[in-house]
C-alpha cells in the first residue's frame, strides 16, 4: 500500500492554491481570448483534443508541437494580462506554455510525453480553468480529477491518459518547465490528490467480452469503433501497461489483418515510448 501512494505522488500532486478571484479572470481569459485552437498529436487522441500557445521558442501560437527551448510571449498571451502577470510572478523558466482544450466524449489515448525531448529535469504543471467532474485523469491505475484553483504537477513520463465524458469542455493553462529553485519552492508544499480513485482491476473474462464485443463492431464495419472501445478500457480499468492496445492487436490478428496488427504494435511504441 505504502509503494502505490508512493508511486502516485510521484506521478501527480497538488500544488499551491490560488485566489479564487484570479481564477475567475484567467478563466475569463481563457474563454473569450481569440485563441487559435489547433489539433495536433491526432496519433494521440480520439480527436477534441485542441490547443494554443501562449509562450513558445517562435512566439507563434498556432505552434503546438512542444520543443525544448526558452519560450516567448506570443501575440495570444499579450491579450490575456491576468494570465501574463500570474506566468510572471511565478518566475519559472518556461520551456512552453499553453491553453489545452477537451471537449465531450473526447480521449488523449494511454502515452508518455517528453521522450522526443533532451534529457534534461523538466516538469508540468496545469492549473484547470473550466473543468466537470466527469473530466479526469489516469495514471497508475488511478483516475484523478484535478480540481480547480490550485497548481497541480503531472510527471508525463509515466503512462497516463485524459478524458472528458459529458462536458462540457475542460480547459487547462499547462505550464512545461525547466528544473530551478523558483520551481523547488514552489513544489516545497506538495500533496497528495484528495479526488483520487483506484480503478478496479480487469478480470480476464471483463477482457474477453470486451474483445468480444469489439470484434462483432469491426465485423460489422465499425473498425475504428471497435478500436475505441478496446482503448476506452484504459479509463475503466487498472490495466497493465499497454493492454488496451495489446487488446487491438489480438482484435486484428484474430480478423487475419496482419498490416493493421502491426500498425497497432507500432502506435503502442510509439505513445509509451518503448521503441529502442
Amino acid at each position: 500500500m505504502e509503494e502505490a501512494t508512493t508511486t502516485l505522488s510521484e506521478q501527480i500532486v497538488q500544488l499551491d492554491r490560488l485566489n479564487a478571484s484570479l481564477i475567475e479572470r484567467l478563466r475569463h481569459e481563457a474563454l473569450t481570448s481569440p485563441a487559435p485552437w489547433t489539433a495536433e498529436y491526432g496519433e494521440f487522441q480520439s480527436g477534441g483534443w485542441l490547443t494554443a500557445s501562449l509562450m513558445n521558442p517562435s512566439r507563434d501560437a498556432a505552434d503546438v508541437r512542444i520543443a525544448d527551448g526558452t519560450a516567448r510571449p506570443t501575440p495570444l498571451l499579450q491579450q490575456m494580462p491576468a494570465t501574463a502577470d500570474l506566468l510572471a510572478a511565478l518566475g519559472l523558466h518556461y520551456m512552453w506554455v499553453r491553453l489545452a482544450r477537451l471537449t465531450p466524449n473526447a480521449f488523449l489515448w494511454e502515452h508518455r510525453d517528453y521522450e522526443e525531448l533532451d534529457q534534461v529535469e523538466r516538469h508540468r504543471l496545469h492549473i484547470p480553468l473550466h473543468t466537470n467532474s466527469s473530466a479526469f485523469l489516469v495514471t497508475g491505475g488511478t483516475k484523478v480529477h484535478m480540481t480547480g484553483g490550485r497548481i497541480w504537477r503531472l510527471t508525463p513520463t509515466y503512462a497516463h491518459g485524459v478524458c472528458n465524458l459529458l462536458g462540457p469542455d475542460r480547459i487547462h493553462l499547462i505550464a512545461d518547465v525547466y528544473a530551478d529553485d523558483a520551481y523547488t519552492r514552489l513544489t516545497g508544499q506538495a500533496r497528495e490528490p484528495v479526488h483520487a480513485q483506484q480503478l478496479p482491476q480487469a478480470s480476464q473474462s471483463e477482457l474477453t467480452e470486451a474483445l468480444a464485443g469489439a470484434r462483432r463492431l469491426a465485423d460489422l464495419g465499425y473498425v475504428g469503433t471497435a478500436e475505441q472501445s478496446l482503448l476506452r478500457l484504459f479509463y475503466s480499468f487498472a490495466l497493465p501497461e499497454g493492454t488496451a492496445y495489446d487488446l487491438i492487436v489480438s482484435l486484428h490478428t484474430a480478423r487475419g489483418d496482419s498490416s493493421a496488427a502491426d500498425r497497432w504494435t507500432a502506435a503502442k511504441s510509439k505513445l509509451l515510448a518503448l521503441a529502442s
